[in-house]
Order: C-alpha cells, then sequence, then structure tokens
C-alpha cells in the first residue's frame, strides 16, 4: 500500500511539473541570416558540394526543416513584413527617402508587434541589422537593442563585417571585431541574463548581416572551401526559351577565356582588385567560407540556451531575409521570383513541444513565423495579419491537412496602398534593378508567377520534377486548368490579404485579353 501511496505521488508530482512548464511562457529565438541561399545549409539535400554546417544542421535534428519558406523579394520588405504581420502591399506609410539604405515609417501607422510583446509581460530585444526605417524603435519595441542601423547612417551601410556604427540602448559607438562573431557574443551574453530582466520570458531577433556582400568570411575561414567542387547552374548563361526577356538585363555572369564563367557585372566587388572579375568558382568558394562564422556563431547561442538551462522553454526558429541567386537564372543578387533568389532556408525547434528531425514540405512564409510566435507566447494578434500559425504543421510536418497556399511578392520600394497607384499612374515604373514586380504562389507542388508589368510573361513550374526552376509550363495546353486554377487562387488571397493592386493587373502575355 505504501509503495502504491508513493507512486502515486510521483505520478501526481510530474503533472505537477509539466502543468507549471506548459503554463510558463516560453522564450523566443529568432535567427535571422542574410542574402542566404538554402543550398549553403548542409541539412538541404540540395546543397552545394562542401558545405558544411554542422550547428545548423544539429537544430534541424531536433526540429523541423521547412522545404519551402519564402521572406521577401529583398532587405526591408523582408524586415518590414516580419514586424507588422503584412505582405508589403498592406505596410501603410513605409517609405525609401535619402540616401540609400535610407528609409522611414510612422509608427502609429506602422505598428510593429514587439511593442505588444513587451506590453504583454515579454522583455524583447533585438541584435545586429537594422534595415527598417532609421527608427530602430529602442525603448518602445524593444527593452534590449544593440544595432547596426544602416539607413541611420548610410556613410556606414557597407560596413558588413568591420568597423560597424552600433547603438546600443540608444548609445551610439564604433566597434572592432568580424560582425558576425561580435552578434553571436552579444545574444550568447543576454541570453545568459546580461541587462535583462529574469523574471520575463524573452524574445531575441538576432539579425546576422552574413552572408550578405561583399561577403567576407572571418580571417580564420578564408580559403577553407577553395578546393571544393563547384557545380555550375545549367542556366547560368542563356538563352533560357519560355523564361522573361528581362533575363537579358540581369544577366550578371559572362564566359571568361577558358569558358568558365566569370562576374560579368560589377565583378571587382567580388574580386581581387584591378578591376579582375571573380570567377564563379571562387564566388562560390567564398560564400561558402562566410558560412562557417554564421554557423559557428549558431552553435554558440544554443549552447548558451543550453548551458544556461533554458532550451527546454524556448522556441528557436532560424531562416534568411531572403535567398541569393547563385548563378541560377543568370543571377548573382536576389530580387527574382525563383526558389535561388527568393526562397530561404528555415527551421523551427522545440523538441519538448514539437517532433524532432522531420521535413515539412508545405509552403510558408514569414507573415505565417509572426502567427506562430504570438500564439506560442499566448498573445493575440493585435490586429489583422496576413499569416497563418504554423502550430498544427509544427505537430505534425507531414499532415495534409494544411489548406493554405503560400503568396509572395515583390513591389520594389513600394508599400502599401502606393503599390496600386504606381500601377494605376505609372505601370511602366513597375520594375525594381531591371526586375518587374510580381506575385507567385506555390501550393507545395506548383510555382505560379505573374508580373505586374504589361508584356511580361507568366510562368508556371513544376517543383517536384523541375526543383531548378527551367522548364515553364505556362504554354503547356495540358496545364491550362491548373494554370487557371492558380491564377484564381492567386487573385484571391491577394483580395484577403488586401492587396490595392489587385484591380490593376495588367494582362499577360500568355493571357490574350
Amino acid at each position: 500500500m505504501q509503495r502504491f501511496f508513493l507512486a502515486l505521488v510521483a505520478l501526481i508530482t510530474l503533472a505537477s511539473v509539466a502543468q507549471a512548464a506548459e503554463a510558463k511562457r516560453p522564450n523566443i529565438l529568432f535567427i535571422f541570416s542574410d542574402d542566404q541561399n538554402f543550398k549553403t545549409v548542409s541539412c538541404y539535400p540540395d546543397h552545394l558540394p562542401g558545405v558544411n554546417t554542422p550547428n545548423i544542421d544539429a537544430l534541424a535534428k531536433t526540429g523541423v526543416r521547412f522545404s519551402y519558406a519564402y521572406m521577401g523579394s529583398w532587405c526591408m520588405p523582408s524586415r518590414a513584413s516580419l514586424l507588422t504581420g503584412h505582405h508589403p502591399h498592406a505596410i501603410e506609410s513605409m517609405t525609401m527617402e535619402g540616401t540609400y539604405p535610407g528609409s522611414k515609417y510612422d509608427p502609429q501607422v506602422c505598428k510593429f508587434w514587439p511593442k505588444v510583446m513587451r506590453e504583454q509581460g515579454y522583455f524583447t530585444a533585438q541584435i545586429g541589422k537594422w534595415h527598417t526605417g532609421t527608427d530602430s524603435g529602442w525603448g518602445r519595441d524593444w527593452d534590449r537593442q544593440i544595432v547596426w542601423n544602416r539607413p541611420l547612417h548610410p556613410e556606414n551601410s557597407g560596413a558588413y563585417y568591420a568597423d560597424q556604427i552600433i547603438t546600443e540602448d540608444g548609445v551610439e559607438r564604433q566597434v572592432d571585431g568580424y560582425s558576425t562573431d561580435n552578434y553571436s557574443q552579444w545574444a550568447a551574453e543576454f541570453i545568459r541574463g546580461k541587462k535583462r530582466d529574469p523574471e520575463k520570458p524573452w524574445y531575441l531577433w538576432l539579425c546576422y548581416g552574413a552572408i550578405h556582400g561583399p561577403t567576407t568570411p572571418a580571417d580564420r575561414h578564408k580559403g577553407k572551401h577553395k578546393n571544393d567542387e563547384v557545380i555550375v547552374p545549367a542556366d547560368i548563361f542563356g538563352p533560357r526559351p519560355g523564361k522573361p526577356d528581362y533575363l537579358d538585363k540581369t544577366q550578371a555572369w559572362s564566359k571568361g577565356p577558358d569558358g568558365q564563367p566569370v562576374a560579368a557585372k560589377g565583378g571587382e566587388a567580388f574580386g581581387k582588385g584591378g578591376g579582375k572579375a571573380k570567377t564563379f568558382a571562387d564566388f562560390v568558394h567564398q560564400s561558402n567560407d562566410c558560412v562557417e562564422a554564421l554557423d559557428e556563431g549558431i552553435g554558440a547561442v544554443m549552447a548558451a540556451l543550453k548551458e544556461s538551462g533554458q532550451l527546454d522553454n524556448t522556441l528557436v526558429i532560424f531562416t534568411a531575409d531572403q535567398g541569393f541567386g547563385m548563378g541560377e537564372h543568370g543571377f548573382r543578387m536576389k530580387l527574382g521570383p525563383w526558389d535561388a533568389t527568393y526562397r530561404s532556408p528555415m527551421i523551427v525547434s522545440m523538441p519538448t513541444r514539437f517532433p524532432q528531425g522531420k521535413v515539412c514540405g508545405k509552403p510558408v512564409h514569414g507573415v505565417d513565423i509572426v502567427s506562430t510566435i504570438l500564439s506560442t507566447a499566448k498573445i493575440k494578434e493585435p490586429w489583422a495579419m496576413h499569416g497563418h500559425d504554423l502550430t498544427p504543421l509544427l505537430k505534425e510536418p507531414e499532415s495534409d491537412a494544411w489548406p493554405h497556399l503560400c503568396l509572395y511578392e515583390h513591389t520594389g520600394r513600394s508599400y502599401g496602398s502606393e503599390v496600386g497607384t504606381m500601377l494605376k499612374d505609372d505601370p511602366d515604373g513597375a520594375v525594381h534593378s531591371n526586375v518587374p514586380w510580381y506575385f507567385a504562389v506555390n501550393d507545395g507542388r506548383w510555382k505560379y508567377i505573374r508580373y505586374l508589368k504589361k508584356g511580361e510573361t507568366e510562368e508556371l513550374y513544376d517543383l517536384q520534377s523541375d526543383p531548378e526552376e527551367l522548364t515553364n509550363l505556362a504554354d503547356d495546353a495540358a496545364q491550362k486548368e491548373n494554370l487557371e486554377r492558380l491564377r484564381t487562387a492567386a487573385v484571391a488571397e491577394l483580395r484577403r490579404t488586401g492587396a490595392s493592386y489587385v484591380d490593376e493587373l495588367p494582362p499577360s502575355r500568355q493571357m490574350g485579353r
């Protein structure tokens, strides 16, 4: 009888502990890299040869890796979506002005949800790159902030890896050291308790600058990947039948004397001085070298979580602001609608709540991350947001019971109602760095792309059989019904999210109307 009583007490104690853990709101660590093609992460099956990211891979082993994640088409709109829960077409008062990357917004109109987390008892922090208006929100959105504010200091905006002007809790200073290492150290110190309220759950947005150009590796990693095999993308050079004509303007690679690709435009920025263009192989090796410190930093941050006893009660999210073309479709930049230039790596881990070592094939967007963070923190969405809470997918990553297709877009430097006005008043101006504005949807297998500039071709890809998006099926008679299905679904999603430009869509070349 006594043995039974002791066992019953033990069960009750375990249940009480579990209930207490559930009642305690979790910490949230959101790790954000920059311009990182998913192929530079070795847990992705189609990674580049030689890539080695053991710490990011370890995160995937303890969580869910997403096959298709889309954050934004370039740095600023990606971050704006992740601060508002809205696609760019619904973000009002955000504008570019002055010397690039000068920008501003009205915080009374364009509200950021970390402010709400503060009001609901979270201690909020942001460390690293800031690229969304000169107002970084310290004291309003963030309790703690160590920020490299590029819009505020355009003269320092190219200092991605050294000599950065940092604003720490409102006080400016210039810092030495390699930025990736600095951000990792500051994040680890925050996690361990430096300058935060130990009685509050915390949210940390850790925004690395790596591996954005000039893609400078830490000294200790320079040349580490110089002997890696390099696979040249199939369509690094044209012609590209079925692809849009603007690719002739965005072609970033040319054939060198030996026929191998070299940087064609601005190649000296990636190169070896004296105006000598960098080879494609050297560009790939340099990118992989630069990823090394990023992966080491993530390892150090995760070690701080574990050693401080907070790992079990922390939701960890890793992703990038967007992809970056590494020769695919002739690109050496972001902006394009294809996976190589837009799609981000993404991993979500919390082993105490969600399965480990799983892969989710459902496409998701950054606005979904916002809804998921608020749901995890048990905070009601403070305004109508565009995302869907990913918790059901995190619990059952391989489930087919996910009815949402993923919409993403590119509207250049324009936001909110300005997008619709631009298309109405100056449709030919809907171009950014030679890439026409567009929207696209992915339903988990098929991708549909439609441009917002008159006369551009539609695109349709079977991501299952053609993951590199080489064959445009929009003109294939066998895909007519599928094309119309995705057209209709895309427009419906634009209407659901209040896109002002939905009634200003120009006819596409294939549509004939």
